[in-house]
């Protein structure tokens, strides 16, 4: 067996694995976190904008509360590594533009209303007659076809319509009628984008073996009906709809729950009971406890039976809730842990950042803004490439900070015409 120690640190010099890659993004909240996948793993991503910035750039929170097309978190976050450039693509001088673009690019990204790039001429069809083997990847609410195509949509309406919603909530026990309850913000849209990615990489590989091109028709209703854990599933085969439950996964069946207060007004989220102990385990657990005088009755021999255990699961569960009950949460998820129990504590966001392991695994980034002469920390990536590396290569763009760069020194518009289009409002 080979042995695998820590991942080697990148060199500076070492190009992404999606180096050389030019990608002409046009999208909104629908589809930018696919766009900053791709630029972060070092694909050229041009983001155009319409004159004056993007409507996302309104979103805050805002650098020192002060809202500004410039001063949006939200927008950094979703738009590093890219560069930027202005272009009204309903204007004909636009689209003119947007063509020539089109013709060195290898993936067109966007998110606009199913067939408008179409009604503009600026269609797959269109494109790919001056560049066979462009790549386009459309995201849409419900995709480019069927009855609820031009429906209006929003985040929460997918993860609702999804069955995201229908599968979150509480135990009736702990909230009586409880109605259910959506995942975090831009849930819907992550997984969108997620899916475009997984296409696009597909189409990738195809084109690296074909030389073809083609258009990719990405769902985000049909992403989110996707990413239902099993609920879809149990349901197609047994026809039963699964129950929310309280911190944790939803199933068909009430289970014991899992979710337990500590002493200094934490949680922790521990063993399904019942299904995931058995005789030795509870033993060790027991034994444990026993220490801190809360094993109650665990250490009983008729809890090394399989038929006791497998009918004790809520006798468990009640154990479990007194011993937390009497722990603090850092004691209680790291002897866990120490035991090779799979507990985890319930962390917040100020934990997070301040996480250790995340910490030695360099997950954190420091992201240079020149012209607030600051760094700010960024999240990093979920992986470690030793050889192709993901970084965050650049803060987000400015308004239109890369017209002259991308439209006059690599597409070679001249000054005059540069200046033609801005007067024409077309950048």
């Amino acid at each position: 067996m080979t042995a695998y120690g820590p991942v080697p640190e990148p060199k500076d010099d070492m190009p992404g694995p999606l180096a050389g890659l030019r990608v002409l993004e046009l999208t909104g909240e629908h589809a930018q976190w696919c766009g900053k996948l791709m630029a972060d793993l070092g694909a050229d991503v041009i983001k155009i904008e319409p004159p004056g910035g993007q409507e996302t750039r309104k979103l805050g929170p805002f650098l020192d509360d002060q809202p500004g097309p410039e001063r949006s978190l939200h927008f950094w976050h979703y738009n590093t590594s890219k560069r930027g450039v202005t272009l009204d693509i309903t204007k004909p001088e636009g689209q003119e533009v947007f063509r020539k673009l089109a013709a060195t690019a290898g993936l067109v990204l966007e998110s606009f209303p199913a067939g408008y790039l179409p009604g503009l001429g600026l269609g797959y069809e269109s494109l790919s007659a001056d560049n066979p083997g462009l790549i386009m990847c459309s995201v849409t609410p419900f995709g480019q076809d069927g009855p609820w195509r031009d429906y209006q949509t929003s985040d929460l309406l997918h993860l609702a319509a999804g069955g995201q919603m229908a599968s979150s909530g509480y135990d009736v026990e702990d909230v009586p009628d409880a109605p259910p309850i959506a995942p975090g913000g831009g849930n819907a849209w992550h997984i969108a984008s997620h899916y475009a990615y997984i296409g696009i990489m597909g189409a990738l590989y195809h084109r690296d073996f074909t030389g073809e091109g083609q258009y990719i028709d990405v769902s985000a209703h049909e992403a989110c009906s996707l990413t239902t854990e099993g609920a879809i599933a149990i349901y197609l085969s047994t026809g039963e709809v699964v129950r929310r439950h309280t911190g944790r996964h939803a199933s068909a069946d009430m289970s014991p729950g899992i979710q337990h207060a500590t002493n200094d007004g934490g949680y922790i989220n521990t063993t399904r009971s019942g299904s995931n102990l058995n005789a030795a385990r509870i033993k060790v657990l027991a034994e444990w406890m026993d220490e801190h005088g809360l094993a109650q009755d665990l250490l009983d021999e008729k809890y090394q039976d399989p038929a006791v255990i497998e009918e004790s699961g809520q006798h468990f569960a009640d154990v479990l809730k007194n011993f937390f009950a009497n722990m603090p949460l850092v004691e209680a998820y790291e002897g866990g842990q120490e035991l090779n129990f799979p507990w985890g504590a319930i962390r917040t966001m100020g934990e997070i950042v301040g996480d250790p392991h995340l910490d030695d695994r360099n997950f954190f980034v420091p992201v240079e803004h020149p012209e607030l002469g600051k760094e700010f920390t960024y999240p990093g990536p979920a992986a470690i490439y030793n050889a192709s590396p993901w970084r965050i290569s650049r803060r987000a763009p400015l308004i239109g900070e890369h017209n002259d760069e991308v439209l006059g020194g690599e597409l070679g518009l001249s000054k005059g015409e540069l200046e033609a289009l801005k007067k024409s409002g077309a950048i």
